[in-house]
């Protein structure tokens, strides 16, 4: 079964346990959240954002795109999702909020949502605002505590500080996955070719967060199989790119070019950072003992 997006305020077609919330990265702390909206005889839900402006105005980097964003949402098992435009809805009184969307929208009898959930006109409403409202109405309210990994509390803004220090190895522990991009491959300048080492040029969009510049160890989804591959996160000093890029090497892949497909591309580790080559001969012996590292790095 699809699970159905709306854009728009559209009546669940039943009854519902839905999760409230931005989740942003869709991180291990959101996972619990969204786990709460699961209830016998109710539809799981979710009613979150269309963007990652907070109430300020001011934008924070994605962790994911909003296509994968969806994938996600499914695969957990959610059967109906309202992404909303926060514009249309960052200046609803915190009772209209819940009125509309709990009740005319998303004709809830549970809700989940986490401990710091903050909802309504200047964030005015949360948590104990929501349950006083649900206990009126006769819906179950689940307010999540928060997740601590490693020690402390998992939010998306550690995780970006993460990603921008290259710590793929922490960053995949607080999001439950690796990090990850989903971006339509491009045409570069086929040097990697001429090399003997064809790559897969993956544009980082503006709102991305942008991870620390240089190379990484990989995994890259290519329809239903995961190849091995060794990505440069950057601008490629030695031979230039006017925008940063994900470019990598898959040297198991003998499958048709994936120019216009949307793989699946995971950083597991960072292994060196970006480096301005003398000449092409010593790039290419570098980007071999890079792919030995790649290797030695994913037996572990």
């Amino acid at each position: 079964m699809d699970m159905r997006i709306y854009h728009g305020p559209s009546p669940s077609p039943c009854p519902s346990a839905v999760a409230l919330g931005g989740f942003d990265g869709l991180h291990a702390g959101h996972c619990a959240v969204i786990a709460g909206a699961r209830a016998e005889g109710l539809l799981p839900s979710v009613f979150t954002f269309q963007t990652d402006l907070f109430q300020t105005g001011k934008q924070v980097p994605r962790l994911l795109s909003q296509r994968r964003k969806m994938q996600l949402l499914e695969e957990m098992g959610i059967r109906q999702c309202w992404v909303a435009p926060f514009e249309e809805i960052r200046n609803m009184e915190a009772e209209e909020f819940l009125s509309r969307v709990l009740l005319e929208t998303c004709r809830a009898k549970q809700v989940s949502c986490g401990y710091n959930f903050r909802f309504g006109k200047g964030g005015k409403g949360d948590s104990a605002l929501l349950e006083a409202f649900c206990r009126e109405k006769g819906i179950r309210a689940v307010v999540q505590p928060a997740v601590s990994i490693l020690g402390q509390p998992v939010s998306s803004t550690r995780i970006r500080e993460l990603v921008a220090q290259g710590d793929m190895e922490k960053a995949e522990a607080l999001l439950g996955r690796p990090f990850s991009l989903d971006t339509p491959v491009i045409h570069g300048r086929r040097l990697g070719r001429r090399l003997g080492f064809p790559t897969v040029n993956q544009p980082i969009p503006r709102d991305f967060v942008l991870p620390r510049f240089g190379v990484y160890a990989s995994l890259v989804q290519v329809g239903e199989r995961s190849y091995m591959g060794v990505t440069n996160v950057g601008k490629k000093p030695t031979v230039g790119s006017p925008v940063p890029l994900w470019e990598t090497w898959l040297p198991e892949y003998t499958g048709p070019e994936l120019y216009g497909r949307t793989p699946l591309t995971q950083l597991l580790a960072f292994i060196r950072p970006e480096e301005k080559f003398s000449d092409l001969s010593r790039l290419r012996e570098q980007i071999e003992k890079d792919r030995i590292s790649a290797e030695n790095l994913q037996r572990k």
